[in-house]
């Protein structure tokens, strides 16, 4: 099955990036990364250490309704490109596991998706949970802090 990584929506990033507020109405906090761990959601690698970078609210779903998640996400202050590569991107290999979501077209959970994953394993579970009935796209979050990493489509 293939799969394609999609970093967050490059129009929100922008507008971010622009000064825009995020999706609590507030300004990004600007901040230094400490390098590994701080990984951005547009270009899907940690941003370098010591560069500037964006902590801001983001929900990576269109409306506003209960299966909504929103919580902080980092990004590289700077322009970066948007990942567009194959296979998992660097940003999901700086920690062990993470945990994987499946969502309906309506943005809903399909109940008895969500599953810490072995960070080896990402590709291999995404498409089983791809698979499912229902499922249309596989978000990734942290297993530990419930920050969105990025969402995975099929096809």
């Amino acid at each position: 099955m293939d799969l394609t990584f999609h970093p967050y929506a490059p129009a929100w990033v922008a507008h971010i990036r622009q000064g825009g507020t995020d999706d609590y109405g507030m300004p990004a906090e600007r901040a230094i990364s400490d390098g590994a761990g701080n990984p951005c959601r547009s270009c899907l690698d940690d941003v370098p250490k010591g560069a500037d970078m964006l902590i801001c609210a983001a929900r990576p779903f269109p409306s506003m309704q209960p299966y909504a998640e929103t919580g902080p996400i980092f990004l590289c202050a700077d322009n970066c490109t948007p990942w567009r590569g194959a296979g998992v991107p660097p940003a999901l290999q700086s920690s062990p596991d993470y945990l994987l979501k499946g969502y309906s077209a309506g943005h809903r959970i399909v109940y008895g998706t969500g599953q810490i994953t072995l960070a080896a394993d990402i590709e291999r579970v995404a498409g089983e949970i791809s698979a499912r009935d229902g499922v249309v796209f596989v978000d990734v979050r942290s297993a530990r802090n419930n920050c969105f990493q990025c969402r995975i489509t099929a096809g």
